[in-house]
């Protein structure tokens, strides 16, 4: 659970703030009329979220890489109004 203080106070109260987060581990979010504005978390917090952000992006990419290309079923085409179908060539001639 992360201490949670207003923004007038956490201007006031900054460097002890950043000491709660860097030396007690404590995750800090600043509001502003009882709203969540912004986090201070230690710079190792960051650098893991932002690891599993890369990952799960790199997961998305390498399942939608795997689905390929696949041709239409007989009759979809025309179920779906589709009066033409790509077939990876190389473009337009001039």
């Amino acid at each position: 659970m992360a201490y949670e203080i207003p923004v007038t106070q956490a201007r006031a109260e900054l460097a002890e703030l950043i000491n709660r987060v860097v030396y007690g581990g404590e995750r800090v979010v600043v509001t502003r009329h009882g709203k969540p504005l912004v986090a201070l978390v230690s710079a190792a917090d960051l650098e893991r979220l932002e690891s599993e952000e890369a990952a799960e992006r790199e997961q998305v990419i390498r399942s939608v890489s795997s689905i390929g290309s696949s041709a239409s079923a007989p009759g979809e085409r025309h179920r779906f109004g589709i009066a033409a179908e790509y077939q990876g060539g190389q473009g337009p001639v001039d």
